[in-house]
């Protein structure tokens, strides 16, 4: 298979390197479009006030001076020469669940990349430390083996977060619905070199909800989190409630 790797950690992170090693190994050809430098939690963000640059580090990796979205853009746009079979964003260091896949750049490009037409999976592991990238990436050489990746359909990217452990204390895979979670003490102040007022956002650990189904319980128990993700934001029960009262106060 033709497969172009992504992330937003940067082109030179270890969970990239690790899923192309593993992907060259079972004889899919990859090529790696990646940001220069780590874009976690830039979103959906692309350039539009300044100019980007492809930096062409072999024949088949480019590094990107913009966001994981810009990535894919300019990979469709000026640098691939064929369509690729699929796209997967990742290896990322950290988990994308719950609400963070909104602020997450990994997700970002695996969704720009559906916008683009292709075939795109999110990849991450559940740690920031001591990070066991080839127990993900063994996994998506063996998903992807079993024909995963023809399960996608259109308008919709598999978002896959893999427990931070060894192969042998995977317990298996679930599918899964997106989660909740919440930040305690997400906004921490502190002072600049003038004694000047700073706030730094982040840091705190989320707080998972506990619930059946979802990507942190799957993840919690040991088990992969494969969710089937889509943009559409619509609520569609709310529709007929609201054009009930488009008619009753007569804004039609």
């Amino acid at each position: 298979m033709k497969i172009m790797l992504t992330n937003d950690d940067g082109i030179n992170a270890p969970g990239i390197k690790t899923l192309k090693k593993v992907l060259e190994k079972a004889g899919h050809e990859i090529i790696v479009i990646a940001p220069t430098s780590q874009q976690s939690a830039s979103s959906h963000s692309i350039t539009l006030h300044k100019p980007l640059r492809i930096i062409k580090k072999s024949a088949n990796e480019y590094a990107v001076s913009g966001s994981p979205a810009d990535c894919v853009i300019l990979a469709s746009k000026v640098i691939l020469k064929e369509v690729p079979d699929l796209v997967i964003s990742g290896i990322n260091g950290g988990q994308n669940m719950a609400e963070d896949i909104l602020y997450s750049g990994t997700v970002a490009a695996a969704l720009e990349a559906m916008f683009m037409g292709y075939r795109a999976i999110a990849v991450s592991i559940s740690s920031y430390s001591n990070q066991k990238f080839i127990t993900a990436a063994e996994f998506m050489r063996e998903f992807i083996s079993g024909g995963l990746q023809e399960l996608i359909g259109k308008n919709e990217v598999f978002n896959i977060n893999v427990p931070n452990l060894s192969r042998d204390k995977i317990k298996g895979v679930k599918i899964t619905r997106v989660g909740n979670r919440h930040y305690k003490d997400f906004v921490r102040e502190d002072t600049d070199q003038h004694g000047g007022k700073i706030f730094w956002i982040g840091g705190a650990k989320p707080l998972w909800q506990d619930v059946e189904g979802s990507d942190f319980k799957a993840l919690y128990e040991d088990y992969i989190s494969i969710t089937p993700i889509s943009p559409n934001f619509t609520v569609e029960a709310s529709l007929q409630k609201i054009n009930e009262w488009i008619e009753r106060e007569n804004f039609k």
